[in-house]
């Protein structure tokens, strides 16, 4: 299911751009896994970078992941997936600019000099990621006393501000904050490692959506069971409540559960469920991404080979095959990981 996009709020002198830039299949060297997740506690996060980055950006990430004890390898390696997808030429609509999307007056005042070369250049990683590093630790410092979960004030802080983190005592409640918050806390506690669809558990992901081809499109339609009436309303209106069928994420569901292997419920979420592939990597059952963002993402279809998909598009349509480049946000391409999760 789609979740509506909503514009930046908060401390504007601050503000972050948070919405990584399209990732194409072969954008970068690697594609992390990204989720929503409820509720990231207290626990620490891992010393060790165990996230799957680009190669040159490891050791950076390494050494300024220990900057303070609120920000770890992992932590930063999410929040730079979050902010530009490891792009270092990565500018927003708003101003952002490089690989942790510093808005100018913030870079002004925070970017540092991190490769000893005379320059603060914040589209160069060699400064922009220590910059980042040594920011998220001045934040942290800032929004200290605020009540709540730490890290999590601090990646608030970080894309609405400080003041807005002050002003609510914790994440404020704009649901673009909330989002980037469990992203990036997702993706860096996740456990590295985990055991990956076989082919004949894709292969019969395929095979069962394949026998759905021509069931309705339903908003919110679609269980471990097979279609179901789904729910009002889409962003544009549409109902599903008396449509039997799939919605995009739904036909995903279904199509794994025959597999063996039990996803969440939304397109975000299964892709938090996921593993990252790296180019060439793609096989048939893989999922297909479309978004914005990792906590953007509106769409997934599912792999069949030949730069096609079988997916469940939109509201008026049915389960059918399309191009990989039927929207032109496609964002990532995963590979879910058996797991015993419940439908959510």
């Amino acid at each position: 299911m789609e979740t509506p996009h909503e514009p930046k709020k908060g401390d504007k002198t601050l503000l972050r751009a948070s919405t990584a830039l399209t990732i194409g299949v072969g954008a970068t060297a690697a594609v992390v896994v990204a989720a929503l997740v409820q509720g990231a506690g207290d626990d620490p996060i891992g010393t060790a970078l165990t996230m799957v980055v680009p190669a040159e950006y490891e050791q950076l990430i390494e050494e300024a992941g220990r900057t303070c004890p609120e920000v770890s390898p992992n932590l930063l390696a999410a929040l730079l997936t979050q902010e530009s997808g490891f792009n270092p030429k990565a500018s927003s609509p708003v101003g952002a600019q490089g690989i942790a999307q510093f808005m100018p007056s913030t870079w002004e005042t925070h970017g540092i000099d991190g490769n000893g070369d005379g320059k603060r250049n914040v589209w160069d990683p060699a400064d922009a990621i220590p910059s980042s590093a040594k920011y998220l630790c001045t934040i942290a410092d800032d929004v200290k006393d605020v009540p709540g979960d730490k890290k999590s004030n601090m990646l608030a802080a970080y894309n609405a501000g400080s003041g807005a983190v002050r002003k609510y005592g914790g994440v404020p409640p704009y649901k673009e904050t909330q989002n980037y918050v469990r992203t990036i806390r997702a993706l860096a506690d996740r456990p590295a490692g985990g055991k990956k669809t076989t082919t004949n558990q894709a292969a019969t992901a395929v095979n069962t959506a394949a026998e759905k081809l021509g069931t309705p499109y339903s908003w919110g339609g679609g269980n471990a069971s097979g279609p179901s009436t789904g729910i009002c309303c889409s962003p544009k209106g549409r109902s599903g409540v008396s449509i039997t069928g799939f919605d995009c994420s739904g036909l995903v569901l279904y199509a794994y559960a025959k597999a063996g292997i039990s996803l969440p419920r939304t397109a975000a979420q299964q892709y938090a469920a996921s593993e990252p592939l790296k180019p060439g990597q793609m096989r048939p059952g893989d999922l297909v991404f479309y978004g914005t963002s990792a906590s953007g993402i509106h769409h997934v279809g599912i792999y069949v080979g030949g730069g096609w998909i079988i997916n469940a598009p939109r509201p008026g349509t049915q389960v059918r095959y399309d191009p990989m480049d039927m929207m032109s946000d496609l964002f990532a391409v995963a590979r879910p990981v058996p797991s015993t999760n419940k439908e959510i």
